[in-house]
Order: C-alpha cells, then sequence, then structure tokens
C-alpha cells in the first residue's frame, strides 16, 4: 500500500513538473516576442499567447483537483544535507539558479509561509478589515459592486461611448474667441487700441492738404490744381479750384 501511494506522488510529481515546463517555456516565448518582435506583434497573436497560458494554468488546477493526484500539502520536505561546496547536479537541475544548497538559501527556497514583511502586512490587513462593522462592509460592497458594473458597462460599448462623447464635444466646442471678435470689431469700427501717432517719413506728393486734415488745422483749404509746363501744345491750360473741407479732429473715428 505505502510503495502504490509512493510510486503514485512519483507520478503526480512527474506530471506537475512537466506541465510547469510547458507553462515555463510558453512565458519565455511570449517575452521574447515582446522584446524582440514587438513591432510585428499584432493584438491577436497576443490574445493567443493568454490564451495557451490560460489553458495550460488551468491544465494545472484540473491536476491538482483530480481525486488521483495525492495531496501535496500533507507531503513534508525535509533537508537531509547542507553544504557550502557548489553542487553541479543541482546547478544543471535547477538551470543554474541553485548552484550551492547552503543554510542561507533553504529558508528561502522550502518557506512554507510568506516572508515576515508579507506576513506581517497581512495582519494588519486582517485586524483593519476586523474594525469595520457589518452595515459598512456592505456599504463598501455596495459601492465597489456599483463601480464594477459601470466599468463593465463602458468596457462592454467602448465605441458607441466614444462616438456619443466625440460628436457630443463637437457640438459644444466654439469656434470663435467671443472676446477678440469683440475687440476685432471694436478696433475697426471705432479705433479702439489703435495706435494715435502718424508714423514718420516724407508726406506722399499729391496730397498737400492731408498733413492740415491730420493736424487739426484750417476748416477750409484752398487747392489750385494747374497744368504743368509739360503740358502738349494745343490744349487750353486749366486751373481748377477745390475747397476741401477737413474733418475735424473730434469727429475723426481714429482719434478717439
Amino acid at each position: 500500500m505505502q510503495q502504490r501511494e509512493e510510486k503514485q506522488l512519483e507520478a503526480s510529481v512527474d506530471s506537475l513538473i512537466s506541465l510547469v515546463a510547458q507553462v515555463k517555456n510558453a512565458l519565455q516565448n511570449f517575452i521574447y516576442k515582446l522584446e524582440n518582435e514587438y513591432e510585428r506583434l499584432t493584438w491577436p497573436s497576443v490574445l493567443d499567447n493568454f490564451g495557451l497560458l490560460s489553458g495550460q494554468l488551468n491544465t494545472i488546477n484540473k491536476m491538482l483537483k483530480n481525486e488521483k493526484t495525492p495531496s501535496f500539502r500533507s507531503q513534508v520536505i525535509i533537508p537531509l544535507l547542507l553544504s557550502q561546496k557548489p553542487d553541479d547536479d543541482l546547478a544543471v537541475l535547477t538551470e543554474q539558479r541553485v548552484p550551492v544548497f547552503s543554510h542561507e538559501i533553504v529558508p528561502d527556497y522550502l518557506r512554507t509561509k510568506p516572508d515576515p514583511e508579507v506576513e506581517e502586512q497581512e495582519k494588519q490587513l486582517s485586524t483593519e478589515a476586523a474594525r469595520i462593522g457589518p452595515d459598512a462592509a456592505q456599504k463598501q460592497i455596495q459601492a465597489l459592486n456599483k463601480m464594477c458594473s459601470t466599468l463593465l458597462e463602458k468596457l462592454n460599448n467602448p465605441r458607441d461611448d466614444r462616438d456619443a462623447e466625440s460628436a457630443a464635444s463637437r457640438l459644444n466646442k466654439p469656434s470663435f474667441n467671443l472676446g477678440d471678435t469683440n475687440a476685432l470689431v471694436a478696433a475697426v469700427a471705432f479705433g479702439k487700441g489703435l495706435s494715435k501717432c502718424r508714423p514718420p517719413g516724407p508726406m506722399a506728393p499729391g496730397h498737400p492738404g492731408q498733413g492740415s486734415m491730420m493736424s487739426g488745422g484750417p476748416t477750409l483749404q484752398q487747392v489750385t490744381i494747374g497744368g504743368g509746363s509739360g503740358q502738349q501744345a494745343g490744349k487750353m491750360p486749366s486751373s481748377i479750384k477745390t475747397n476741401i473741407k477737413s474733418a475735424s479732429g473730434s469727429i475723426h473715428p481714429y482719434n478717439r
């Protein structure tokens, strides 16, 4: 009976080692693709890798829950020999991760409880959870369920929500600035914000009355336009007298 249980345990351990090796190979291949083939990697390929890993983990869980599989929790591992010298067989078996089976690494590799820091944090969380009353805990559970439901709805209909939000943003977003528009209209119509100084430089020829108009000179000026010396022969010289009434400085729109 005892030999039969030992053989069954050995077969279960060998099967578990084989399944774990498959998971490890799948992880290595996936990590290699992420690091070296990320430019050609497509989302369906990523989903296929995740699906493969999920299926392998489910296979391990089914094997552990099988009735024919012995309970590994009831098995105790006791180190029979500790040595400070390198062990080649152990290095090959662990792929060079554990070259020496010494008293320094045995507590880490054969630990059956979490690390002391993790265990202390777990105790603190358990203490805080015990302080919360049933009513407060129920309210927190309801709030968490509501948040999860809202998140699931957004994940289930991401395209519809995104299209609706983009359409609403396009409708509500103004295409002009009201302040800039008012400032531009005031500048064009009333000269608001424009400089009152006349730019320096010589006066343009042919406009003798411009200086008096801009400087607020006399309100009535007589301008005589006569025929020049370069007029063609046979034409009557003309003399035109024009009265130009200059605008007052108080009416000019750009002097306000």
